[in-house]
């Protein structure tokens, strides 16, 4: 098969910042502390979208001016060039500013995107359009942003690009390549854009140890995330065949599948039943669809864990440009037997009130309960996780020549968490990524898109 064609790296650079900055070790929130690990992104652009003259855009072109736009873009965003190290008084890990680059990596391929299929779907050949460093365990040699151009047979590219996630966040990632890619404008100037100027002090989420607020320190049952893990986690240690089992889906291959809720669907939802809750509507369905699709017992407690962004939720707000992780997880729980039995609109009002929960003195309370040892959490069927990137438009992300054809995420570090984006090809719509267990696919898809037929 087509795909079975090798991905030939033809060279590889390290990328310093055009203008380096003093070397200096900044502080690490617990936010960001999480998860060290690489998160891989690749935006495709078919040769439709390259250019008028296709012919013209090379791949000697197009490397170039993402080289010389990621050397500007580091200027301003020198983090991303340092080094994640250990702080010698707590072991606890910071980041080392230190100049050591990024890495860009040019490939090429026979393969002609037409013959990967719908590219919203995961596909395992997506591993070979972005560039994986080696790495020993020790943090202090691992680059935070590594990437790859890719030239394919049609004559189209991919841009595949992994960045740290104690570097940033969802909205911090969209900012940094959306400066790079306006810095590589095929048509523009190659300056950076005042205007995105990033922030990357995180001295209002150092919370720990210090006095923040006139109140004592909070009680973590007051965090509701914190409380309903740890409650999840009691409830599946009664019961150790349940855990064994669930436990051993480690050792399973989650099947990662793209839902799509069109432009339409949401629209009528809104209209008819929902109003202006229809926004929670795929955290709610996702909800119910996966709590029915991996059979869980009426009587055992569910839970909806989700992001929510903290920029505007603190008081004062963090500065704009904030460039750092700012997301705590809301929670909602119930029993599954009830859950199937609520309305969505009963559902939707308990995840609005989740979000309305997030408060100075909640963001303080989940950061300091992040500050105990963390155990590694199985996988548990109870727990639904859900990443709201909708807000985010990654597919507009001009790297080549107009906005990505599609854009997908790699593999993530949980693969059970479900993803939703904006939808490049419908307006309105929401395409959703979720890993599920081959067995429950059919199940999944059916609870999940029949309320919208």
């Amino acid at each position: 098969m087509a795909t079975a064609q090798p991905v030939n790296i033809t060279k590889t650079f390290r990328v310093y910042p055009k203008t380096l900055h003093p070397p200096k070790i900044l502080s690490l929130s617990n936010l960001d502390r999480q998860c060290p690990l690489l998160m891989y992104l690749v935006l495709f652009y078919k040769p439709s979208n390259c250019c008028n003259h296709p012919q013209t855009l090379s791949m000697d072109l197009v490397f170039d001016r993402l080289k010389s736009g990621l050397e500007e873009t580091l200027s301003a965003w020198n983090t991303a060039a340092g080094r994640l190290c250990l702080n010698p008084s707590d072991g606890k890990l910071d980041l080392w500013c230190n100049n050591s680059g990024a890495i860009l990596a040019e490939a090429v391929t026979q393969v002609k995107l037409s013959e990967l299929g719908d590219l919203s779907q995961y596909n395992l050949f997506f591993e070979n359009l972005v560039y994986k460093p080696a790495f020993n365990g020790n943090f202090s040699d691992m680059p935070l942003v590594a990437a790859q151009v890719t030239r394919f047979g049609c004559g189209g590219y991919s841009v595949g690009i992994g960045t740290s996630h104690s570097l940033f966040d969802g909205p911090a990632t969209h900012d940094f390549l959306s400066a790079w890619a306006s810095c590589s404008s095929m048509t523009g100037n190659g300056r950076l854009d005042q205007r995105r100027i990033p922030v990357h002090e995180r001295e209002r989420l150092l919370f720990v140890g210090k006095k923040w607020s006139k109140n004592s320190r909070v009680s973590t049952g007051r965090v509701s995330a914190i409380d309903h893990l740890y409650r999840l986690i009691q409830q599946a240690a009664t019961d150790w065949s349940d855990m064994a089992q669930q436990q051993s889906t480690d050792q399973e291959n989650f099947v990662l599948r793209t839902f799509h809720v069109s432009g339409a669907s949401m629209e009528r939802l809104k209209r008819l039943v929902l109003g202006e809750r229809c926004q929670n509507y795929s955290h709610c369905s996702s909800f119910e669809a996966r709590t029915k699709a991996l059979g869980v017992k009426k009587e055992r407690m569910v839970c909806l864990q989700f992001a929510v962004d903290i920029r505007s939720k603190l008081v004062p707000p963090l500065p704009r440009g904030f460039s750092g992780n700012a997301y705590v997880l809301a929670s909602v729980s119930s029993v599954a037997g009830e859950l199937e039995g609520e309305s969505h609109e009963a559902i939707i009002e308990k995840i609005k009130e989740a979000k309305n929960s997030i408060t100075n003195e909640y963001v303080r309370g989940y950061i300091e309960a992040l500050d105990a040892p963390q155990p590694t959490l199985p996988p548990l069927k109870e727990l639904t996780l859900v990443s709201d990137l909708t807000r985010m438009p990654f597919h507009q992300i001009d790297f080549i020549h107009g906005e990505a054809a599609c854009v997908s995420p790699l593999v993530p570090p949980i693969p059970q968490v479900a993803y939703f984006m904006q939808s490049p090809n419908d307006n309105k719509g929401i395409d959703m990524r979720i890993g599920l267990l081959p067995q429950t696919l059919n199940a999944f898809s059916h609870y999940f898109l029949s309320p919208l037929e």
